[in-house]
Order: structure tokens, then sequence, then C-alpha cells
């Protein structure tokens, strides 16, 4: 199967879908990921520009994955170029031509991550299976209609790669904790009769 992860800024993917990214590849999956933007103007003060995007490629070389890309686009200014990030992913459906497809949800309230959302809909809806991840400080609503088991190593295993983020646990976000991203998973697997597990809403399912 090849899978498309798309993450509108360099941590989303692995905060909403870190464990289910390890168990695709572990599976033997293709996959190929993308950043949107790698958040230049936002990291902590006194931190060189390009922070963002030493710590994703850390974790790049953590996972081995080859496939990826950095798009450059300007943070929280998704919106001017929504075309041109249109026909960047349908350029990506002909090329890639992935089976399913691993973004935000149309329900997450940040301006970046909903305009990936929206074009994500618009270029895959006819030709691949389409999957939002779950983050719960943007997302108003959540309809979870698929989980991922993930076992207790692809969890530790996440909590490592998140470890990649100085930057972001300089600023303290609340939701770069061990405790956060282990209570998640422990909860959602609840639902699903697993120790961990990680959530989803389907945008497009094809059988």
């Amino acid at each position: 199967m090849r899978v498309l992860l798309l993450s509108p800024h360099t941590d989303d993917v692995e905060l909403g879908a870190g464990g289910t990214l390890l168990k695709l590849l572990k599976q033997g999956h293709k996959i190929k990921w993308i950043v949107f933007s790698t958040c230049e103007d936002a990291v902590p003060e006194g931190m060189p520009k390009d922070t963002l995007k030493k710590e994703f490629l850390s974790v790049i070389k953590k996972v081995g994955i080859e496939d990826y890309e950095i798009w450059n686009f300007k943070n929280r200014f998704f919106y001017e170029e929504r075309q041109k990030l249109l026909d960047k992913l349908y350029k990506l459906n002909k090329t890639f031509n992935p089976n399913l497809v691993i973004g935000p949800s149309l329900n997450d309230i940040h301006q970046d991550h909903k305009q990936v959302a929206i074009e994500m809909a618009r270029a895959f809806k006819k030709d691949a299976s389409i999957l939002s991840y779950e983050e719960p400080w943007n997302n108003i609503s959540f309809e979870p209609r698929v989980f991922s088991a993930v076992t207790s190593q692809e969890i530790n295993e996440k909590w490592e790669i998140l470890l990649s983020y100085k930057s972001q646990f300089k600023i303290k976000r609340n939701y770069f904790t061990k405790e956060f991203i282990i209570g998640l998973a422990r909860a959602r697997g609840t639902q699903v009769n697993s120790e961990f597990a990680e959530a989803f809403e389907v945008i497009r399912w094809h059988i």
C-alpha cells in the first residue's frame, strides 16, 4: 500500500499519527511524507530559523523514511496560496498515486491545518481513502470512526521521536508531555479493546 502523510507543520503527523506511522513502516508499506511549512517565523526566541526543519530531519532519520518533501509555505498564510497548494497535491496524486492519505481534520480550527484538510479532500477524494488524525487542542469536534491499535513499544517510540522537537519543549506546550501522549492513546485503546490506539475521522474510504 502507498501511504501519503500530510503534515501542515513539522510535528503534526508525529503528534496525530506517530504510532500508526511506525506500525505502517513495520508492515512494509511505501510511505511518502509531505511537510508544508517549517515555521521559520515561529521558533522560540534565540533559536535558529531552521530549527524545526532540522528537528524534522532528525525524525526522518530516526524512522528511516527516505521519501519526503518540505514545501515551505508561509506559516499561518496557507490560504493565500490555496490554488498552488491544491495543484501540488493534484500532482502528487498522479505521481505517487496513494492508496491512503492521512492528514489533518476538516474540524481543525488552525487555519493552516484547515486549508490542508480542505485541499486534501479535493485532491484525493476520487482516488484514495482519506483519514484525518486527531489533535484535540485544535479540534472543536472530532468523530473517530477508524481506530489503529498500536503496541506499547510503538507508543513509546512515538514519544521518542517527539523528543526530537526540543524547540516545542522549550515553549512548554501542554500536549508535548508523555502523560498526554500515553493518556490519549490509552483512552482510544480502551474504546477498541487494546492497550493503546490512535483514532481517525473518515473523509473517504475506498474498498
